[in-house]
């Protein structure tokens, strides 16, 4: 991987059943990601995915990009447009700067409305370092595949 490099998009289905599935497991019980009736009576025309769900989301697209021995140093993120039951929400991404390792991501998720995530991730695929040329998710060279959250800390 290189700086400038693109990822290629994601395209994800928000589902009711994702939003409230988000929210149930990241322990997040605000009415409004779960209740449509009470969202609307808040101001919302719906339910809306919480940040927890966006955050991985995000970690998921640059894992899979990364391959299973990637590891998410640090992901910096901020909400925007909300995701509705209904629509798409597409993840890009682009290489911003390598180091040995060690790569730092621009991601955009972007819906119907707008953009709902900006951000960066900084991911480590160990071994990576003089992986040039390899294959599949042996290192950053081949890989395949407003909050923040630093490795080893709890979201």
């Amino acid at each position: 991987m290189r700086v400038g490099d693109v990822l290629p998009p994601l395209e994800i289905e928000i589902t009711r059943t994702l939003i409230v599935a988000g929210a149930i497991a990241s322990r997040d019980y605000q009415d409004v990601h779960h209740d449509a009736e009470l969202a609307r009576q808040k101001g919302s025309p719906d339910i809306f995915m919480n940040i927890l769900t966006t955050n991985g989301l995000v970690g998921r697209y640059i894992t899979d990009r990364f391959g299973p021995r990637s590891v998410l140093r640090r992901v910096a993120i901020r909400l925007g447009a909300p995701n509705y039951p209904g629509d798409t929400m597409v993840l890009t991404g682009s290489v911003e700067a390598v180091e040995g390792d060690t790569a730092t991501v621009r991601v955009v998720g972007a819906n119907g409305i707008g953009r709902h995530v900006t951000g960066t991730v900084t991911v480590t695929v160990p071994g990576a370092a003089g992986a040039e040329g390899a294959e599949g998710a042996e290192g950053i060279e081949g890989a395949e595949g407003a909050a923040i959250h630093e490795a080893g800390s709890r979201p």
